[in-house]
């Protein structure tokens, strides 16, 4: 018999909170957090402890307080759940790419601090030269959600679509003025609700070429292995192994569109995943995964009280490599 066929998923920029790390300060995966605090010359303790709302919004401390809190828990998760170990495929949505890429082998943790350091860098000097919005829409198909963008870009405006998150849930992202423009057009074609999402940056469009080009050198540095999984990458929604090809792929990325929803379905449909593992704060991918495909378990792990157990087989009692916590550990499924 063989243990569910796991899909771990990895949160974005957004999911951030004041004090998210405080739940895990002091158990056996803090220490990445001072190893990242090393790699990045950044206090990563500070933010994922006593940063507030306002020093946390800013993009780079936003992404690398999340990947590594992503990283902290992951550690903790592989003891609680041995499948973590060799799941069988890996995603993350914006940033968790970088948490999904050490998941499943294919850069080494700190080679994930300096690309997260580096992106979110980039970003956020591409911010203060190309000043930009973000804005969900909800309640509309994706293809209505371009069609009012493209009416907008017709009309001179600079707004794309950047997340095509559910089936009735995308994002829009541009110039100010732009998004106010689209949010207005996607209304009129029977969008039941705008939200603003409060950034400083159009992220994943080409207003974010800049910071693409600053962020492929320094990827051009990592080193990618082989891994052990694949990743279900944003930007086609296709599984890829460890290759050359990563830093050009996470450069387009930061221009491109998330293609979310796609990506749910590839490892459901096409890589038979019977159970998603959202790893990071909040649990907002598992809430659009029961949109997408709900025949698909689902299990959220932000907190330590949430490392309970999943349905898998029994290891066997004479596998030497298997120790006496892991094999009275269980875990439970949550929706």
């Amino acid at each position: 018999m063989s243990g569910p066929r796991l899909a771990l998923i990895f949160p974005g920029q957004g999911a951030q909170q004041p004090g998210m790390g405080r739940p895990w300060a002091g158990r056996p995966g803090w220490f990445l957090a001072e190893r990242a605090g090393e790699v990045s010359g950044r206090d990563v303790v500070e933010l994922l402890l006593r940063a507030d709302e306002d020093t946390l919004r800013r993009t780079d401390n936003a992404q690398l307080a999340t990947f590594v809190l992503e990283m902290v828990i992951l550690h903790e998760v592989r003891h609680a759940l041995p499948a973590a170990k060799r799941p069988v495929v890996c995603a993350g949505h914006s940033l968790g790419e970088y948490a999904a890429l050490v998941a499943a082998g294919i850069i080494g943790f700190d080679d994930g601090v300096r690309l997260v350091t580096a992106r979110g860098e980039a970003m956020r000097a591409a911010c203060a030269t190309e000043p930009g919005t973000m804005a969900v829409v909800l309640g509309l198909s994706p293809e209505l959600v371009e069609q009012a963008a493209a009416g907008v870009r017709e009309d001179g405006g600079r707004v794309w679509v950047a997340n095509l998150n559910s089936p009735q849930q995308s994002v829009v992202s541009g110039e100010s003025g732009a998004v106010a423009r689209c949010a207005e057009a996607a209304q009129a074609l029977g969008a039941l609700r705008i939200v603003s999402i409060p950034v400083g940056g159009a992220f994943h469009t080409p207003l974010m070429r800049p910071a693409a080009h600053a962020f492929v050198r320094a990827a051009q540095a990592a080193e990618f292995r082989p891994g052990h999984a694949p990743v279900v990458a944003n930007v086609d929604a296709r599984p890829h192994r460890g290759t050359d090809a990563w830093p050009q792929r996470l450069g387009q990325q930061i221009t491109g569109p998330v293609r979310w929803a796609e990506s749910v379905r590839t490892m459901a449909d096409e890589l038979y995943c019977d159970m998603f593992v959202e790893i990071g704060p909040g649990r907002t991918l598992t809430g659009l995964a029961r949109k997408i495909t709900p025949q698909v378990s689902r299990l959220t792990i932000s907190e330590p009280g949430q490392l309970v157990a999943v349905p898998a087989p029994a290891p066997s009692p004479e596998d030497p490599s298997v120790t006496p916590s892991l094999r009275s550990s269980s875990v439970r499924s949550a929706a």
